[in-house]
């Protein structure tokens, strides 16, 4: 399993991280001051740190020239948006540079992205009897292969890598068909009854009034 370092001092903050990730199928530690991430990196092996810039005793920045060594991943993210900032995250090393606030459907999407840079996103999504080979874009139900058209496998995938999150219909088109939505739902909703037959997921994926859709799951 993918394990992440959150290294964040603003607990509600943290708190939504893990929780978030924790649904996305991840193993998260929370720490809230540098010293204790330094600590943690030498004890445990992380693939990819979530890292504050403001923090206690040991700020983002001084920690991520300890960290840019060990050729973990790191991912900044905090409240400091200015440009110069931003060249210096990057310049010390950091993959992403992430200005809170920020939708969890975007951060989500540059922790995979960050991953599958680094060849470590786990192949296989399971939930139930389907099973997702993210490699050779297959989708099995029960062990039969369940054909999927290239906007309902990104629809599949973006409830996967957002469990038990409700998603704006908005946000779903914006991130399936990458264009910007006009208000118009019929696309959203056709597609996700589709997909809801094809993998007997009626349930699974419940609708959330005035908002969208939400892929259930039991962690």
């Amino acid at each position: 399993m993918i394990r992440i370092l959150i290294v964040e001092d603003e607990k509600p903050i943290a708190d939504l991280l893990d929780m978030s990730l924790t649904s996305a199928g991840y193993s998260c530690d929370c720490l809230d001051n540098g010293a204790a991430a330094a600590d943690a990196v030498e004890s445990r092996r992380y693939d990819l740190i979530l890292l504050d810039v403001m923090l206690p005793g040991i700020d983002g920045f001084e920690l991520m020239e300890y960290l840019a060594p060990l050729e973990i991943p790191v991912i900044f993210i905090t409240a400091r948006s200015t440009v110069k900032d931003r060249i210096k995250g990057l310049k010390l090393g950091a993959d992403d540079y992430i200005v809170k606030p920020f939708e969890i459907a975007e951060l989500l999407a540059r922790v995979e992205t960050v991953l599958r840079r680094y060849h470590k996103t786990d192949t296989r999504l399971v939930v139930d009897d389907v099973v997702v080979d993210t490699q050779s874009r297959v989708v099995t139900r029960g062990g039969e292969i369940v054909p999927l058209t290239a906007k309902e496998y990104s629809l599949l995938m973006l409830f996967l890598q957002n469990r038990n999150i409700a998603l704006f219909r908005e946000t779903i088109y914006e991130r399936v068909w990458e264009n910007e939505y006009m208000g118009d739902s019929r696309t959203v909703d056709l597609h996700v009854q589709r997909l809801r037959k094809k993998l007997g997921w009626q349930e699974r994926i419940a609708a959330v009034y005035k908002v969208g859709y939400r892929l259930e799951v039991k962690e």
